[in-house]
């Protein structure tokens, strides 16, 4: 979950989901018709298409749309641009071709299609005439007519296409056998992760070994430029304490802020997520054993943050699964109706969302109230101190940057004893370095390393108040001793040290498991443990290992067999097979309808693809597609948005 507390706004995402599933593309906005312009300069062009232009306003009205929910990231425009444009140039090819082929779309076949989409156009059979159509046609797709009518057509000339490109595509019985054994066959494994971060503590790093290392590579080690700072704090902390609040401003706070205490029903609840999506019918059934069993286990008396850390498949799973409080219309339906039909402490049975199935605990409820002034009095008092620190404190700013302007350079301890400020002093400072005591603020770094030593910064303000900075010592950047960069020296020994000790120790057990050695009992004898996983499919994961595409060797071995050493990225692997489940014949012919229909879907997509890059390849070869180079990089400049 949690996109479990994602309301849909179905309306108009459905029927943008039909268009969309009928252009075979996943984002409609790309497929929209370019609105065009009465005349069309060269110079606007960024791609031709035979005789049409399509024009960087064509671009940038499909843009337009985009960033009707939100503006596009400026790193990202670039790969919108060439989406747009990819489409838009699509949409062009597929039209030429249709008038080389005798393609074409009737008015009855674009009138039906319209009928399917939008049924309400059709009262009794008959049209409801043209302002309702006009408005349903906005109400829902969020367009005016014509153009929503030149995507309809556009949809079904790409569905003519599809027709001719993939009818002859076929899966036999034989590929539907071998994808219901990929997805069905499991595997039950013992496993260790041997991981050298894990090892870096055991490195003993004697004086001569850390300076032989040093000396080996010494020039990898320098000592950057480094600043002493001292500083004058002006504390938020101190002027919040010093700020008076009275109890009758505190109540003239409440009565105006009273919508603010008002609170709806809520639920604290945690849950145990078993997810379904993606499952087939028999691998959802095994996940309702599981959760059933847990269920048993929770309502048993088991501790729940426990089970759900073992069990849950939600990222909540490393706090209990923990959800905090959730209100009405937070989450999907099915999980609002458990959670607050449920008294505080009560387990529910198995809840089954779109997301899989969940066992839900309340935690605490609360009905909607008003809370009482006791209950916030101290938010508000803090708040209303906050606010006349905020403001002293903007005050004193002002004042101590005028200070240091009508007296050059004056010190900051005068600074800090004129205006009651704590006085400090920092470490050696390297470039980009916090301040710890001061507080964030960007500004800090940049000041610290642009001032001249003896001069005073202008008030910076940060977290913790109004800072002043002074340079005190600059300590040049030089070559570094052993000494200066000890740690770093004996981080970086440890770590290289642990990488060449986990590959002795993964090639040691892999070796005693290959000879046949009890991989549990010898991993322990080597300081390691071992794992048994789940039974998992081609298409599982398994933890601290991560896709079963990491093991797929092991729906290869038998029963007992071990693998040899696998590094994957930085950490090694040794595994024995446990179990090997194969497929239930039985569940064969359950599975052959859903399986034919995405091995199909799956092949037709392909040669839909690969009719279009063909399509784009010959158009590019006898000259009919031009690309503007210089104008599709202008399209994808931020000043372009």
């Amino acid at each position: 979950m949690w996109d479990a507390k994602r309301k849909k706004n179905l309306g108009v995402r459905i029927m943008l989901g039909v268009i969309v599933g009928l252009l075979g593309c996943g984002m409609l906005l790309y497929l929209l018709p370019g609105q065009g312009t009465s005349s069309t300069s060269s110079a606007d062009v960024v791609a031709q298409v035979d005789d049409q232009a399509i024009t960087m306003t064509d671009v940038n009205a499909q843009l337009s749309r985009l960033t009707q929910n939100g503006a596009i990231l400026a790193a990202l425009k670039p790969l919108y641009v060439q989406q747009v444009l990819s489409e838009l140039v699509f949409e062009k090819e597929l039209g030429v071709e249709a008038r080389q082929l005798g393609i074409s779309v009737t008015d009855q076949e674009r009138a039906d299609r319209i009928r399917q989409l939008i049924p309400t156009a059709f009262m009794g059979g008959a049209f409801v005439g043209n302002d309702q159509y006009a408005a349903q046609v906005q109400e829902r797709v969020g367009m005016g007519v014509p153009e929503f009518e030149d995507l309809v057509g556009q949809s079904l000339v790409q569905e003519k296409f599809r027709q001719l490109v993939t009818d002859g595509i076929s899966v036999t019985p034989s590929e539907i056998d071998q994808e219901f054994r990929r997805r069905n066959e499991k595997v039950k494994i013992n496993y260790v992760v041997i991981k050298p971060d894990d090892l870096q503590s055991k490195i003993e790093a004697g004086d001569s070994d850390l300076s032989a290392y040093f000396e080996k590579d010494k020039a990898r080690y320098s000592v950057p430029e480094r600043r002493i700072v001292r500083y004058a704090l002006l504390d938020f902390d101190q002027l919040k304490a010093r700020a008076n609040v009275t109890d009758d401003e505190i109540q003239a706070y409440y009565n105006q802020h009273l919508d603010q205490y008002k609170l709806p029903d809520r639920a604290h609840v945690a849950h145990i997520l078993f997810k379904t999506v993606g499952k087939t019918d028999a691998e959802v059934e095994e996940i309702r054993k599981k959760a059933e069993d847990v269920l048993k286990k929770a309502k048993a008396g088991a501790n729940f943050a426990d089970l759900a850390k073992q069990n849950s498949e939600d990222t909540t799973k490393d706090k209990g699964g923990d959800l905090d409080w959730i209100v009405r219309g937070q989450t999907v339906p099915e999980f609002e109706q458990a959670a607050f039909s449920l008294p505080k402490g009560a387990i529910s049975d198995l809840v089954k969302t779109q997301y899989g199935f969940h066992i839900i605990k309340v935690i605490d409820r609360e009905q909607a109230h008003t809370q009482a002034l006791q209950e916030v009095r101290p938010q508000i008092l803090s708040s209303l101190q906050q606010e006349r620190a905020d403001r002293a404190g903007e005050g004193a700013s002002d004042q101590i940057a005028e200070e240091i302007r009508r007296s050059g350079r004056v010190s900051v301890d005068d600074l800090a004893k004129k205006f009651n400020m704590t006085v400090g002093e920092s470490q050696p400072l390297e470039a980009g370095q916090p301040i710890p005591a001061v507080g964030n603020s960007p500004e800090i770094a940049d000041a610290v390393f642009r001032l001249r030593p003896g001069d005073v910064s202008a008030p910076i303000h940060t977290d913790k108040g109004y800072v002043v900075l002074s340079v005190k010592d600059v300590q040049q950047a030089h070559p570094a001793t052993l000494a200066e960069v000890r740690e770093k020296v004996l981080a970086d020994y440890r770590r290289d040290k642990a990488v060449d000790l986990a590959k002795s120790k993964a090639a040691e057990l892999g070796r005693r498991a290959k000879a046949g050695e009890d991989l549990v009992k010898t991993a322990k004898d080597l300081g390691f443990e071992a794992k048994t996983s789940d039974l998992f499919a081609r298409n599982g994961s398994l933890p601290d290992v991560g896709s079963a595409s990491q093991v797929i060797a092991a729906f290869t071995m038998s029963e007992g067999q071990a693998s040899d050493p696998l590094f994957l990225g930085s950490n090694w692997v040794i595994y024995r097979v446990a179990q090997h489940q194969r497929p239930d014949p039985n569940d064969l012919a359950k599975q052959t309808a859903d399986i034919q229909s995405q091995l199909l879907e799956a092949r037709r997509n392909m040669a839909f693809d690969a009719f279009r890059k063909s399509l784009d390849t010959r158009m590019k070869q006898e000259g009919k597609l031009r690309i503007n180079a210089d104008n599709l990089k202008r399209l994808g400049t931020p000043s372009n948005s």
